[in-house]
């Protein structure tokens, strides 16, 4: 690949993932502080996602992989993305908050395979070349952490500015994705189907008893997961931890290092073990939350946002490995699609209700009462992984290679 090109592909993918961490961490903290809002209402905000997971299959399957160059749509998408952005950034309550980013959400999440599709069509070796460039992606992330905190939004009630920020970078990448390399629709034979696009061909992966068993589980431990991404944040603040995105981004660290470390483990530990080591790390990352605090326990608070290497990459990286090693050659992008859609689609949607009802129920006059919120996702991720470790067995999956995938 040329000099030029991976510089190329290493900034979208810098800016992409910069623009979502800028907003999205501090998302429930402006919703509660600025806008004065429930937290049934931060769920059905961060719902936005699922809804957006779910519809992004129909914008890449029947738009842009048939009738529209990537880097174009891509331009398009963030274009749009920068107006909502910085509209929502001045909506005066919930209600005009809210259509700003549900619309938003659904033109973002189709971005994240348009990236995807632009770099893989440059590449020679996708296994070498990608991890490198896609990296950039958590910087991405980390930075915006990292910029929150050092411009102190959090502590002086400015959040509002995080989504003026993340509108700049989306313009910029829109700007920017119409001098990326050309990636036009590839040729198919045949029209698209609605199996095709969702990812329904590989349904018959589930006739596997121990797939399926991987599935639901997929589907429950994003349960808990809501919790994490749409309280965190919030729950940080409350207990009094300055400047707690910049913080959060040492879970971003976390699972970068591991994701190095992911062939190593995988050889030695297997898909079983391993899946069930990022299950459990959930429950031990909620514990630390429930009895953290600022002040004597503030290395649990730290220790919790330091598992989300385990807990992201042990999980959600290796089951996209079972899965590609189960589907065979004709249903791995479909699968891919499956899993995703009911992960961050299915799982994540309903999480998104459930911790919104549960922050609510212990809400307080001056804040929340965190403990019994953070053992309500530990016990459900204990239950999921107690039923998987007795019943999952992966006596079908090949463990030759291990792929080198980066989230």
């Amino acid at each position: 690949m040329q000099a030029k090109v991976r510089i190329q592909l290493s900034f979208m993918m810098f800016l992409e993932f910069f623009i979502w961490g800028a907003w999205f961490v501090t998302l429930g903290t402006y919703l509660f502080t600025n806008l004065n809002t429930t937290g049934t209402q931060v769920g059905v905000a961060f719902l936005t996602q699922s809804i957006g997971a779910i519809v992004a299959p129909f914008i890449i399957g029947l738009i842009a992989d048939r009738f529209f160059s990537a880097q174009k749509i891509l331009g398009v998408l963030h274009l749009l993305g920068a107006a909502l952005l910085w509209n929502a950034s001045s909506a005066a309550d919930f209600d005009s908050f809210y259509p700003n980013i549900l619309i938003y959400m659904i033109l973002f999440m189709p971005t994240l395979a348009l990236v995807n599709s632009v770099a893989f069509r440059q590449m020679k070796d996708p296994g070498k070349e990608f991890p490198v460039i896609r990296v950039l992606g958590t910087l991405g992330w980390i930075i915006a952490g990292l910029t929150i905190g050092w411009l102190n939004w959090e502590e002086n009630g400015q959040l509002g500015l995080t989504f003026k920020m993340a509108a700049a970078a989306s313009a910029i990448l829109g700007l920017f994705s119409f001098t990326l390399p050309a990636t036009p629709p590839v040729k198919k034979d045949g029209k698209a189907s609605l199996a095709n696009i969702l990812g329904l061909e590989a349904l018959g992966l589930l006739k596997n008893r121990s797939y399926l068993l991987f599935f639901i589980s997929s589907v429950a431990i994003c349960v808990p997961l809501a919790f994490y991404y749409n309280f965190t944040n919030p729950f940080l603040n409350e207990v009094g931890m300055s400047s707690a995105a910049a913080k959060q981004s040492l879970g971003q660290v976390s699972e970068l290092l591991f994701m190095l470390l992911m062939p190593f483990f995988f050889v030695r530990l297997g898909i079983k073990k391993m899946l069930a080591i990022g299950m459990f790390a959930w429950v031990v990352r909620y514990i630390l939350f429930a009895y953290g605090d600022a002040e004597g326990q503030y290395w649990m608070l730290i220790l919790g946002i330091l598992l989300h290497g385990i807990c992201y990459d042990f999980f959600f990286v290796t089951g996209q490995i079972y899965t590609d090693n189960l589907a065979g050659e004709r249903y791995k992008s479909a699968a891919q699609g499956l899993i995703t859609l009911a992960t961050y689609g299915v799982g994540m949607l309903i999480g998104s209700l459930l911790s919104g009802l549960i922050v609510d129920h212990w809400a307080t006059e001056t804040g929340h009462e965190w403990r019994p919120i953070w053992l309500v996702p530990a016990g459900i991720a204990g239950v999921v992984a107690l039923l998987f470790v007795l019943f999952f067995k992966d006596r079908n999956v090949k463990q030759k290679e291990v792929p080198e995938v980066m989230q």
